[in-house]
């Protein structure tokens, strides 16, 4: 499969050239071939936290149809990245997701909240996982700080996955984190990991460097400091030679954790 990772300039709190710009982004990776697309992290308003009663989308009614009209017209999977949104009077960070027939398919609220950057304090933590089908794809989805939490990536291989999506606004200051981590969920778990992430203006806040990254840990692609939009071909079979040839799955022992860590 063909996959769109796409990195851009996401502007603070400038909604309407957001929605602009992704639109742009997607038909041009529709036009480079591009069978499935994914996006950064908080494409629509980005970190403007104190502003969110203006900028989130309610109920991601806006993002909903906007993403799915373009799967539908272009016959293309998009793991819309997230967006803000108010549900209630509750505002999450949610990942929205949809197949090339424009259904949608998952629906994900950030579940761990980063406080260095005051998430707890504006932003209301999700509850569900984010498994998915694409086609006859075994996917998932996760937003930024999750990668920080390797039984929560587990959890979504155990259930399936065989590609684990992950939109982010990852800071540059901690960007060797990011690479390591990413490597690590990807090996531990015998999975594909599609990581994307955003830039800025200055590049000591947000610097991209999106990944590829196939079950053995080998990097397919690695993005670079400015705007990109990569196509990457991936086959997905070699998620069942890998677990074949070296099988951690069966050889867990979940009885034993779950006896030991009850009172953790």
């Amino acid at each position: 499969m063909k996959l769109a990772c796409i990195q851009f300039k996401v502007a603070n709190g400038d909604v309407e050239a957001n929605y602009t710009r992704v639109e742009q982004l997607i038909r041009e990776a529709h036009e480079k071939g591009a069978e499935l697309v994914v996006l950064p992290e908080m494409w629509n308003s980005s970190y403007a936290l104190k502003k969110l009663e203006e900028l989130a989308d309610v109920n991601g009614e806006r993002t909903i149809a906007f993403l799915s009209n373009l799967a539908k017209e272009l016959h293309i999977h998009i793991v819309g990245g997230s967006v803000s949104t108010k549900k209630g009077d509750r505002f999450y960070n949610t990942m929205l997701t949809f197949n090339n027939e424009g259904e949608q398919v998952g629906e994900y609220d950030k579940a761990h909240l980063f406080r260095l950057m005051d998430e707890h304090l504006y932003l209301s933590a999700g509850e569900g996982q984010n498994n998915f089908k694409l086609g006859d794809l075994d996917a998932a989805g996760v937003i930024c700080y999750d990668i920080r939490f390797p039984e929560w990536l587990r959890l979504h291989a155990l259930n399936g996955a065989k590609v684990i999506f992950v939109s982010a606004q990852w800071p540059t200051p901690r960007i060797d984190h990011w690479k390591t981590l990413l490597q690590a969920r990807a090996i531990e778990n015998q999975c594909f990991i599609v990581a994307v992430n955003r830039t800025s203006h200055k590049r000591e806040n947000f610097n991209g460097q999106s990944m590829v990254i196939e079950p053995w840990g080998e990097i397919l692609w690695t993005g670079n400091e400015t705007e990109e939009l990569a196509i990457v071909d991936v086959d997905f079979n070699k998620v069942d030679e890998v677990r074949t040839r070296i099988p951690v799955y069966d050889d867990r022992r979940p009885a034993l954790y779950a006896d030991l860590l009850k009172d953790k």
